[in-house]
């Protein structure tokens, strides 16, 4: 309201002037517009503290006559509606109008503002304007609300002036509306609903924000009135949501929604106004029914993640917390709505840090997949410093533990979500950020030990790794040239960098998904070559072998897929396509060639006309694509490397040395198993060589080059003279590890049989020099020597191998009397002392000598005094002196290099039959009782094993892991298992992992360990168990059985006793695969198939009555065995699965 007249003197009172007619006819419009402006001028002027208000009597009663209410032109309304707000101001606080004659005076304003007022160029805009201002200033239009039809009356203002303020009009015009609008809501004893509605409404509209003016006027009114607004907002919501609750339709959910849209907008905007509404929304999440939860849930997650979530929280603790007990709702859309709204609350509600915490802790465990899913997806919505300083360590390792969840979507979603933190933190770890080290740096050494886990998580860490850890660098355009290049150097360093964080483990895993251990042609070169020959079912030649080779092929490849069927159907339509520009990409991908930039190119180009030829089978192909390229290192990151190796030589920086150290190691991978990588480097490695300070660096370049030459010794014959001599001068040197690979370059290069023979000749010498020892050094060139210059080496074989024996081979280890722990089995590579590795080199040499003679006539010959030599060491546990008490730790690494050479020799047919009396003693190396020995053996063995290259009886020993101390030997072992098994046909599985068993039994009938008493047949079982848990299938559970039971129809020639206890084994494994087939509900049927068993180790019974008195006597004697084995307590154990 205008204030009062001031008390004290006052002002001589003013009257108006004009007292001109202006209502009633016979006055034109242009006189009447006239006499308006004038007496608008005039009332504008007046003040009401000095107005003399009888003065106005006269126009007072014509402002309000028809003639100008009515009147048809826009100006004379304009003007009248100006003079009567100038008179309402003048007489405020009373107004001189009756009730029904202001009523018509309002919607007169109102009706003008509509039809008039719409921008600063429309006619009469000031006048406008001026009424605006006027009602907003005065009040006047509070009179309004104590008229008898004011409830319609306040719709209809609502109503025009959200209508008018769509006109866009400019700050001032919407603050007068806002004063208004204000004003009557103040005033008023209830907001009608209608009036409510129209405010609400203009939160709901679908583009309602800031940019909108009916949006921005809505806003200021609520938070100006949010006193007065509550309870008609309470009302107004508590109305929606109760006459839509009753057994809700899809039309009332709708409802719904739209009333929780609106209290969110509202809250974002104007909090205030929702004080009485919170508790409505803190009833529905305690509601029976589902809807109300679901939706109350999404509202009140979504309004903690605004702006004003921190204050909602801290104003509503109540609420709050039946919010996050949510997460035990029974309902899993319910637990799903409280984890979707995680992410922005984590950075949104840092005081609920740990609340929140604790809850995603509980929800990645959830029984239910798409709940535990959705928890581990909260992380890939997080940025860097959101993940940095909101979640925990111990957090992150939990999701990253999800990606071994038994569902394929929690998987998914944990290692992608932990990859993209991980992609977001490096430009951190790169800089040594300790935060970001000590955050996220442990990140790709946790997810690679993963792959162990079996095939489909072996793909979904390939998919990670290259999408997010070592990603293929992105082709930028240079601004100087305008060619496209790739920091080659920024991507080798990122590879050295992760590395740093790996452990050994993960270092081997990364090295096998490198692809550089595969040998070529590999199966990928296989596939390609066959979809080429099958040219789309258009075949020249063979077309049955070529058919036969590209399923056979395609089916080996999908053995490797999460789902082989896909897989397969895939590969096969891919040879369908018979695209030669996808065989020509897929190549170059391949070609150990083709530079970095080279390999971006073709992938994308592959990728992309994949998708437009089949879009179903980019997925398998892009996976095919990853593991048939040079990814993660490629020629082009050879030099990077070489430069690595020499600056950390040279510098302080543990930084730098590190990096050396990861560098040497992925030299020495594709030294060993991809050489054509160094092809265009011949040049840098003959230069490496010449660095004799460098050490290192000299080693791998040495290694390269023998390696190089040895794949295609036309490269060898390439290398230069100067390189040659300082190569021939090193194969002489005392460097052990650099005469290894001087030596066995010089096997392989242009004049090889004059320099080997020189070398031989000059070596052999000196062994006849009684006066020194012969450096180790020249033991490891013999072992090169042996086998790949073995006419050289024979020339002075005598001498060399009674040397070895003699001099080397037969000289005790003796126990250092400094020694503090005299028991301690093993020593680490660097702290072999040289007479110790001199001996190890002397065992190579002997084995190479047998290898490189393998084809020979004098093969068994040469190689029976080896044999004998090495079992000796293995059952002798590592000495050739049992009188002379020797280091265990020398006697550790014999056995185990003894052991490990019997493997290789075993690759060689004849040696493997020559070996097998002796089969069980080297079995049994995997339960030495040493660690190292145990896993190194082991290592060696699947390295062997995993290309077939060891007959299969050899598969029978990872299953005697099951009883290590130690779960990573137990693990392996399981771990290669479950991928052959995986990978092999059908065929090969029967003869390498299936036909098996029946040895498997006769070796646990000749263990060591073997005995009838309970607890020995239970440690027997326990091998039996852990075999069948790894092999037995519904498919194959009738074979198993029929093999133990045709176990009993033969004899061990070894003796009488030993077909006992080989009978006892095959009842057991009877017991056990009864047992087993009947926890899973298997039939067991009668094999159909014939079986041979093995020759080698069971003979046939004499007669048919020998069989069955075998049967009769051994059915009475197994009584026993087997009823303690039943009765015992573990005997339920024994049921569960050992592996797991």
């Amino acid at each position: 309201m205008a204030p009062k007249t001031r008390h004290g003197v006052q002002s001589p009172k003013k009257r108006l002037t004009f007292h001109e007619k202006i209502a009633g006819k016979g006055i034109t419009t242009d006189a009447l517009l006239k006499k308006l402006k004038t007496l608008h001028t005039q009332l504008a002027a007046l003040d009401q503290e000095t107005v003399e208000v009888n003065s106005l009597n006269t126009a007072r009663s014509e402002l309000i006559h028809t003639s100008l209410l009515l009147h048809k032109d826009r100006g004379v309304k304009a003007y009248t509606a100006c003079c009567l707000a100038d008179i309402l101001r003048l007489y405020a606080p009373e107004a001189p109008y009756t009730q029904h004659e202001l009523r018509d005076i309002f919607q007169f304003f109102f009706r003008q503002l509509s039809a008039g007022f719409k921008g600063p160029d429309e006619p009469y805009f000031n006048e406008y304007f001026h009424l605006l201002e006027s009602l907003s200033s005065v009040k006047s239009v509070v009179l309004v609300c104590d008229l008898p039809s004011a409830d319609e009356l306040l719709h209809e203002i609502f109503r025009d002036l959200f209508t008018i303020v769509k006109r866009d009009f400019t700050k001032k015009v919407e603050i007068y509306m806002a004063d208004i609008l204000v004003a009557l809501i103040d005033e008023c004893n209830s907001l009608p609903t209608d009036a409510l509605e129209i405010i609400m409404a203009q939160f709901i509209e679908k583009n309602a924000r800031i940019e909108q003016p009916g949006y921005r006027l809505a806003v200021q009114v609520c938070n100006a009135a949010a006193d007065k607004l509550q309870r008609h907002v309470c009302q107004y919501f508590g109305d929606l949501v109760t006459s839509s609750t009753e057994e809700a339709g899809e039309e009332d959910l709708d409802n719904i929604r739209t009333s929780h849209e609106l209290v969110k907008r509202l809250h974002h905007s104007c909090p205030a106004v929702l004080h009485s509404v919170i508790p409505i929304l803190e009833t529905e999440l305690r509601a029976d029914g589902l809807n109300p939860r679901i939706i109350a849930t999404q509202t009140l997650g979504e309004m903690y993640a605004d702006k004003g979530g921190p204050d909602l929280v801290k104003k509503y603790p109540t609420t709050w917390q039946t919010w996050v007990n949510r997460k035990a709702d029974i309902s899993v859309a319910v637990r799903l709505k409280c984890v979707e709204a995680m992410p922005a609350l984590i950075t949104n509600l840092p005081d609920a840090r740990e609340t929140l915490e604790d809850l995603l802790k509980a929800k990645i465990f959830d029984p239910d997949e798409k709940v535990r899913a959705a928890s581990c997806k909260v992380y890939s919505h997080l940025d860097y410093e959101g993940a940095l300083h909101h979640v925990s360590e111990e957090q992150l390792r939990a999701v990253v533990g999800r990606g071994l969840d038994k569902k394929r979507v929690v998987r998914t979603e944990a290692l992608n979500s932990i990859g993209k933190l991980y992609s977001l933190a490096w430009p951190e770890i790169e800089n040594n950020e300790p935060s970001a080290l000590k955050q996220f740096a442990w990140i790709p050494d946790e997810i690679l030990q993963m792959t162990l886990a079996g095939p489909e998580i072996r793909a979904l860490v390939e998919q990670v790794l290259f999408d997010y850890i070592l990603p293929l660098p992105s082709i930028s355009t240079s601004s100087a040239s305008k060619d496209k290049e790739v920091d080659e150097v920024a991507w080798t360093d990122r590879l050295l960098n992760t590395i740093r964080f790996l452990s050994e483990k993960s270092i081997a895993v990364l090295i096998t998904l490198s692809g550089l251990k595969s040998t070529r042609p590999n199966v990928y070169d296989i596939y390609l070559d066959s979809c080429i020959k099958n040219n789309g079912g258009i075949i020249d030649g063979d077309e049955e072998a070529t058919v036969q080779r590209l399923k056979a092929t395609t089916q080996h490849l999908a053995a490797t897929f999460p789902d082989p069927v896909k897989a397969s159907e895939d590969l096969q339509t891919f040879a369908k396509l018979n695209e030669n520009r996808l065989y020509k990409w897929l190549r170059t991908c391949m070609d150990p060639q083709t530079d970095l930039k080279s390999l971006i190119k073709a992938q994308h180009e592959f990728i992309k006309r994949t998708e437009q030829l089949s879009s179903g089978i980019v997925g398998t192909m892009t996976t095919l694509l990853r593991r048939a390229s040079y990814c993660i290192v490629n020629q082009s990151a050879i030099p990077t490397l070489l430069k690595r190796v020499q600056k950390g030589q040279s510098s302080s920086s543990e930084r730098a040395q590190q990096n050396a150290t990861h560098a040497g190691i992925l030299l020495s991978v594709v030294s060993k198993h991809s050489p054509a990588l160094f092809k265009s480097h011949l040049g840098e490695l003959c230069k490496a060589t010449a660095d004799e300070k460098k050490g290192l660096l000299v080693e791998l370049a040495l290694m390269a080059l023998a390696n190089v030459a040895r794949w295609d010794e036309k490269l060898g014959s390439a290398v230069d003279k100067k390189t040659n001599e300082r190569i021939i001068k090193l194969a002489l040197g005392s460097e052990w590890r650099q005469a290894k690979f001087a030596t066995r370059y010089l096997a392989f290069s242009k004049n090889k049989t004059t320099l080997c023979a020189e070398l031989v000749e000059s070596i052999s010498n000196d062994m006849s020099d009684n006066s020194e020892e012969l450096p180790v050094a020249h033991v490891a060139a013999l072992a090169q020597l042996a086998r790949f210059a073995p006419d050289a080496f024979e020339q002075k074989s005598d001498v060399i191998m009674t040397y070895l024996i003699k001099r080397v081979l037969m000289v005790p280890s003796p126990i250092d009397p400094e020694e503090e722990d005299k028991e301690e089995e093993w020593m680490e590579d660097d702290a072999v002392p040289d007479e110790l590795r001199a001996k190890l080199f002397a065992l190579k040499v002997c084995r190479n000598r047998c290898l490189a003679h393998a084809a020979t006539e004098q093969a068994l010959e040469i190689a029976t005094p080896v044999l004998k030599l090495l079992a000796t060491l293995v059952e002798h546990d590592g000495t050739l002196n049992l009188e002379v008490e020797e280091d265990p730790k020398a006697k550790s690494r014999m056995r185990l290099q003894a052991a490990v050479s019997l493997l290789h020799l075993s690759t060689v047919e004849i040696f493997a039959t020559a070996i097998m009396p002796k089969f069980l003693r080297l079995a049994c190396v995997i339960q030495d009782s040493c660690f190292n020995v145990r896993q190194i053996f082991l290592t060696k063995l699947i390295t062997l094993l995993q290309p077939r290259k060891l007959p299969p009886r050899y598969n029978i020993i990872p299953f005697l892991s099951v009883m290590d101390p130690e779960t990573d030997v137990k693990s392996i072992a399981a771990s290669y298992v479950t991928n052959a098994k995986h990978r092999m046909t059908p065929a090969l599985r029967v003869e390498h992992l299936e036909i098996i068993f029946i040895r498997m039994l006769h070796l646990l009938a000749h263990h060591p360990d073997f005995g009838t008493a309970q607890d020995e047949l239970l440690d027997m079982a326990t091998y039996i168990q852990f075999y069948l848990d790894l092999i037995a299938t519904a498919e194959n559970i009738s074979l198993l059985y029929h093999l133990a039971h045709k176990g009993k129809t033969v004899r061990d020639p070894e003796s009488h006793a030993s077909s006992q206890n080989f009978y006892v084994m095959c009842e057991l494994a009877q017991v056990l695969i009864k047992a087993r087939a009947q926890t899973h509900s298997w039939l067991l049927p009668s094999y159909p198939g014939k079986v041979r068993l093995p020759a080698d180790i069971l003979r046939p019974l004499p007669s048919a009555e020998a069989t069955n008195e075998v049967n009769s006597c051994e059915k009475k004697s197994l009584q026993l065995p087997n009823a303690r084995l039943r009765s015992s307590k573990l005997y339920t154990y024994l049921q569960k699965p050992m592996h797991g």
